[in-house]
């Protein structure tokens, strides 16, 4: 999946500063759980856009992240973070170094999320915690770009007068894997993660998703975007 991002890298960037209440919605949703989040590890940095926002508009600093994509990667260095390109299943850590491990929009392009949900948890120190954001499979959303997948465009009879104006770029769709919220939470809880709490943003239908940016709310019920925390114990 890191060639696709290779190619569209810059597409990417382009398509969330094109669509900027998306944007800070989801970066007010990644916010969120990262309150006194201490030493942050970036899993999918991407191009170092949200973490880039994050330090200077909120205070957040995180420096330090992974990237399988060297397009992305290139961006996100030049941004100032320190990235190592190599993808979640494979990356290595260390034994309890981090505070906080953010899969950020990422599990939908990882293979085997829970081999990296069990690496988070290897990495986190004793009370670290993950947060697990993406577009879940039930949201509308993850309908449309489903059924966008499905047919291979967004110029089909049946996305007509459906998707936003300026939709996600198609080839980072098709290598997409969407998956439930109930599937994430079984992943977590898998690797003995504990104390699960929720937040959501992106309320509104896809078409209207970009007309103002939203503060995040409870839970999992009406979000197009959601994030899942979780604690890692702290007995050893």
């Amino acid at each position: 999946m890191g060639s696709k991002f290779n190619q569209y890298a810059s597409d990417y960037d382009a398509w969330f500063l094109e669509n900027e209440n998306v944007l800070y919605s989801e970066v007010k949703l990644v916010a969120h759980f990262l309150e006194n989040a201490g030493e942050v590890f970036s899993v999918g940095c991407g191009s170092g856009l949200f973490e880039t926002i994050l330090d200077k508009e909120f205070g957040i600093s995180i420096k330090n992240g992974i990237e399988p994509s060297e397009g992305m990667a290139a961006i996100a260095k030049e941004r100032g973070l320190n990235v190592e390109i190599t993808t979640a299943e494979e990356m290595e850590l260390g034994k309890e170094k981090f505070d906080t491990i953010l899969f950020n929009g990422t599990p939908s392009y990882i293979t085997d999320l829970q081999k990296a949900v069990e690496k988070a948890y290897e990495a986190l120190r004793p009370g670290g915690k993950i947060v697990m954001i993406d577009v879940p499979k039930e949201s509308s959303y993850g309908v449309l770009y489903n059924l966008a997948k499905s047919v291979g465009t967004w110029d089909h009879e049946l996305l007509g007068g459906v998707h936003p104006r300026d939709p996600y770029p198609i080839e980072l769709v098709k290598v997409a894997k969407w998956r439930t919220t109930s599937e994430k939470i079984d992943i977590i809880k898998n690797a003995n993660f504990k104390n699960l709490q929720f937040a959501q943003t992106l309320t509104k239908h896809p078409l209207y998703s970009n007309q103002v940016a939203e503060e995040p709310i409870e839970g999992y019920d009406c979000g197009d975007y959601v994030a899942i925390c979780a604690v890692k114990n702290q007995m050893l």
